[in-house]
C-alpha cells in the first residue's frame, strides 16, 4: 500500500464519520443525506481499492538486493535487481541485502553500526599457556536470501560464534611468539578455511569473504616490551640474512669465472696431452712395422740412437773385432770436414 492510498483511506473514513455524527439525530436528513454521498462514497471507495492494489502488485529491487517472495508464507521465487509483479494482499516480498559487511572480533570500531560483534578485548591462550588479545575483522555477505530469512533465526550471531570457536581453536595451536610475529598469515588462512567448512555446514544464508587479523597484543607491557625486543632481534637476524645473500651474489659470478677458467685450462692441457699420446702412439707403431720388417737393423739403429741421447760426446767407432787399427768415425768425419774446408 502507497502513500498515496493510505492518505485516500483515511480521508474517506474521517468523511464518512463527519456525516454520520453530523446526521445521526435526524434520522430523515440522514436518509437524504446517504442518498446524496451515495454516489460519490461507492466511487471513491472503488478507487482506493485500486490504488492499493495497483500499489501492492508491483515493487523494486536494488543492484545491492535480493527479494524472496512468498505466497501465504511459503517461498515461491527470488528476485533480483529490477521492478517485478506479486499478488497483492497473497504475496509478499521481503527484501535482503547482499553487499558485503564487516564485523569486528576483539575490538570496536569508531562510529560502527554493526550489530553484533565482540565489543571488548577476548583473550585466547596460545599452545605454550600464554595469553593474548588478537583482534579480528571479518568480511561477510549473504549468498542464499531463503537460507538467510529461514534457516535460523539470527545467522549473524551463529557467524560470531562460529568464527570466536575457529579462532581460539586455531590460535591455541600455535606459540604466542607465532602468533605475534612470523604466523599471521597461516593463522588467517586456516581461520578463513575452518569459518567457511562451518558455515557451509550450518547452511545459514551466509558467505565468508576475508578474515584479517588487525592486531596482536600481549596482556601486559613488560611481555609486550620482551617481544618488542624479539621483532628487532628477528629483523636485525634477517637484515644479516639479507647482506649474506648479496655478498653471495657479488662473489659467486667471480669463483664461477675462475672455475670456467680452471676447467678450460684442464680441457687444453687434456687435449694436448691426448694429441702428444696419439703422436707417440703413431710413431711407435710406424717404428713397430719398420722392425717386424728388418728386427737387426732396427734393433742397432734405435741403440745407437739411444746412445746419442744418453752420452752425446760419445765417439762411435765401426771395427771387425780382429784388427788392430780402430776407425773412430767421428775424427774420420771432423777430418773430411776441415780437408773439404
Amino acid at each position: 500500500m502507497t502513500f498515496l492510498s493510505i492518505i485516500l483511506f483515511v480521508l474517506l473514513i474521517i468523511s464518512a464519520v463527519m456525516i454520520l455524527v453530523r446526521y445521526t439525530k435526524d434520522p430523515e436528513k440522514f436518509r437524504m443525506a446517504s442518498q446524496k454521498y451515495q454516489k460519490f462514497i461507492l466511487p471513491a471507495i472503488g478507487l482506493i481499492l485500486v490504488i492499493v492494489l495497483i500499489s501492492g502488485s508491483f515493487y523494486s529491487v536494488s543492484e545491492d538486493q535480493q527479494a524472496v517472495v512468498t505466497t501465504f508464507g511459503k517461498v515461491v521465487r527470488t528476485d533480483t535487481a529490477g521492478v517485478h509483479f506479486k499478488l497483492p494482499l497473497i504475496q509478499k516480498a521481503h527484501k535482503v541485502d547482499v553487499t558485503t559487511h564487516g564485523a569486528s572480533i576483539g575490538y570496536e570500531i569508531a562510529n560502527s553500526n554493526q550489530e553484533w560483534g565482540y565489543k571488548e578485548n577476548p583473550q585466547m591462550i596460545t599452545s605454550d599457556f600464554n595469553l593474548i588479545d588478537v583482534d579480528f575483522y571479518i568480511e561477510y555477505k549473504v549468498n542464499d536470501p531463503v537460507a538467510y530469512l529461514y534457516n535460523s533465526e539470527d545467522p549473524e550471531i551463529i557467524l560470531n560464534n562460529e568464527a570466536m570457536s575457529s579462532i581460539r581453536g586455531i590460535i591455541s595451536d600455535y606459540k604466542v611468539d607465532d602468533v605475534m610475529t612470523t604466523a599471521k598469515g597461516e593463522i588467517q588462512q586456516k581461520i578463513k578455511d575452518s569459518l567457511i567448512e562451518k558455515l557451509s555446514e550450518r547452511n545459514i544464508g551466509i558467505q565468508l569473504v576475508n578474515v584479517m587479523i588487525q592486531d596482536v597484543a600481549p596482556p601486559t607491557s613488560e611481555v609486550m616490551g620482551a617481544f618488542k625486543s624479539v621483532e628487532t632481534a628477528k629483523q636485525g637476524a634477517d637484515t644479516a640474512i639479507n647482506n649474506a645473500n648479496r655478498y653471495k651474489n657479488e662473489q659467486l659470478p667471480h669463483a664461477e669465472a675462475e672455475a670456467d677458467k680452471i676447467i678450460q685450462a684442464a680441457e687444453a692441457g687434456k687435449a694436448a696431452r691426448i694429441a702428444e699420446a696419439e703422436g707417440q702412439v703413431a710413431r711407435f707403431n710406424k717404428m713397430y712395422d719398420e722392425y717386424q720388417k728388418y728386427p737387426l737393423i732396427t734393433k742397432k739403429r734405435l741403440f745407437y740412437e739411444t746412445m746419442e741421447d744418453v752420452l752425446p760426446d760419445l765417439e762411435v767407432v765401426i771395427t771387425d773385432g780382429n784388427t788392430q787399427n780402430i776407425l773412430p768415425i767421428g775424427s774420420l768425419v771432423g777430418g773430411m770436414q776441415e780437408g773439404g774446408n
